[in-house]
C-alpha cells in the first residue's frame, strides 16, 4: 500500500472514493487520455462532478466546473478531489490547473501525480503558486490501477499489454483440430467484450484470422467507441475479404508490405504498417510496442493463438493475464502459450501474481499480473510500497 504524503480526513477518503468511481465512467471513452474523475465539495456538501470526456472534449476538472455552471452553482472556496494531477499545458484542451484557479477553488486533493513529462508536478506547482492548498497521495494506488496504460506509455514509452485466454481447467484453449467454440459460457464471453471495450487496441495474429476469421469488435456490451483492431501478419497474407475488414479502423503490421494491396485496403480503412523482422524472421515485438507507444496506444488486449502469446511472454512484454477457466477437461489439445524456447527447470518459469478471482456463470475469471513490471511502473510513477 502506498503511504500518502499527509494524513487525510474521513471526509477526504469519502470524496476521493467518489472521484475514483466517477473516473470509472471514462473507462470506455477517454483514450488516449487518462481516466480521471473530479468531485467538487464545499462544507461537506457535494456541488458537482465530472469525468474525462472523449479526446478533444473536456477533462474531468473542466467537466465538473461545466456541470456546476449549468446548475448555477458557485464553486468558490470549494475543494476539488481529482484522481490525477490537473494538467498545466495546452494540448487538445486548455490547462485544467488554470480552470480551477479561475473558478476560485480553495483546495485541491490529488490522488496521483501525472507521469506525463509535460505535467509531472507543474500542475500542482501552478495551483500552489496561486495560493491554493494542494494535498497529494490519497488513493494513489487506485488511481494508478485505473490508468496502467497511460502511466506505462508516459514512463516507459510502451502500452500496458494483457493476454486474454479462455481454456478448460487443464489449460486447453482448443481441440487438436483447432475447434474452440465454445469452451466458456455467455457470461465469460460478455465479460471478455468489456475488456475489449476498455482497450485502445485488440490485437491478434494472422494464424487466428486464417483459422477463425474473427471480427474482434465489441458486440456483447454497449460501448461509445470501438477499439482499433490489429493483426500481426509478417508475410502480408491477410485475405481482402476477411471479416475483420468491415470499414472500421484496422491496422496490419507486416514485414513485407505490398503497395498495391495496401492501397486497396486503405480505401477500406485499413492501415498497413511496416515493422522490422526479428532474428527469427518474425515481426519484432519490441519494435511493435515502441511503435504503439509513439502512436498513443495505452492498453493492448491480445486475443491470439498459443504461438503469439508464447512469443509475447518470452519477450517479456506481458503485463497481465485475463484468463477465463471453464470447468471441463479437454485432454489433448492446444495450450495457452507455446514458448519459443523450452523451459528446462522450474527456476525458469514465468511467474505472475493473482489479482482477483471472479465467478462468471459456470466459469471463473482469473486476473494475474507480472510483478516486476508492476513494481517498475509503481516506481516510475513515484510511488513507494511498504
Amino acid at each position: 500500500m502506498t503511504r500518502p504524503e499527509i494524513p487525510f480526513s474521513t471526509e477526504d477518503h469519502r470524496w476521493m472514493r467518489r472521484a475514483l468511481a466517477v473516473a470509472d465512467q471514462a473507462l470506455f471513452v477517454s483514450s488516449p487520455n487518462p481516466r480521471v474523475g473530479c468531485v467538487l465539495v464545499r462544507d461537506g456538501r457535494w456541488l458537482a462532478e465530472g469525468s474525462t470526456q472523449r479526446a478533444g472534449g473536456r477533462h474531468a476538472e473542466a467537466q465538473a466546473l461545466h456541470e456546476a455552471a449549468l446548475e448555477g452553482v458557485d464553486v468558490r472556496g470549494a475543494t476539488a478531489y481529482v484522481t490525477l494531477e490537473p494538467c498545466s499545458h495546452t494540448g487538445r484542451t486548455p490547462p485544467c490547473a488554470d480552470a480551477l484557479i479561475a473558478a476560485g477553488v480553495a483546495r485541491v486533493v490529488v490522488a496521483l501525480r501525472d507521469p506525463n513529462p509535460k505535467v509531472a508536478g507543474t500542475g500542482i506547482g501552478r495551483l500552489r503558486a496561486a495560493g491554493i492548498q494542494v494535498d497529494v497521495g490519497l488513493f494513489a494506488d487506485d488511481a494508478l490501477a485505473q490508468n496502467p496504460g497511460f502511466c506505462a506509455r508516459m514512463t516507459r514509452g510502451t502500452p500496458w499489454l494483457w493476454l486474454k485466454s479462455a481454456s478448460s481447467f487443464d489449460g486447453r484453449t482448443a481441440l487438436p483440430d483447432g475447434r474452440s467454440q465454445w469452451i466458456t459460457g455467455d457470461a465469460a464471453r460478455d465479460d471478455g467484450h468489456r475488456w475489449r471495450a476498455r482497450s485502445c487496441m485488440v490485437l491478434t495474429g494472422i494464424g487466428t484470422v486464417l483459422a477463425d476469421d474473427p471480427m474482434l469488435d465489441v458486440r456483447a456490451i454497449e460501448t461509445p467507441r470501438q477499439p482499433i483492431r490489429a493483426v500481426l501478419d509478417t508475410q502480408f497474407v491477410l485475405g481482402e475479404q476477411a471479416r475483420v475488414i468491415n470499414g472500421d479502423p484496422v491496422w496490419i503490421f507486416t514485414a513485407r508490405p505490398d503497395a498495391g494491396k495496401a492501397a486497396r485496403l486503405a480505401a477500406r480503412n485499413v492501415r498497413v504498417i511496416a515493422l522490422p523482422a526479428d532474428a527469427h524472421g518474425g515481426l519484432s515485438l519490441e519494435a511493435l510496442m515502441r511503435w504503439l507507444g509513439e502512436h498513443e496506444i495505452n492498453e493492448v488486449h491480445v486475443e491470439a493463438g498459443a504461438r503469439l502469446q508464447g512469443a509475447l511472454v518470452q519477450a517479456g512484454l506481458v503485463d497481465e493475464w485475463v484468463a477465463y477457466l471453464a470447468p471441463c477437461l479437454l485432454g489433448e489439445g492446444q495450450g495457452l502459450a507455446a514458448l519459443p524456447s523450452p523451459i528446462t527447470g522450474l527456476d525458469q518459469a514465468y511467474r505472475y501474481e493473482f489479482l482477483d478471482v471472479m465467478q462468471l456463470g459456470r466459469d471463473m475469471r482469473l486476473r494475474l499480473r507480472e510483478p516486476a513490471r508492476w513494481r517498475a511502473l509503481v516506481g516510475a510513477c513515484g510511488l513507494k510500497t511498504g
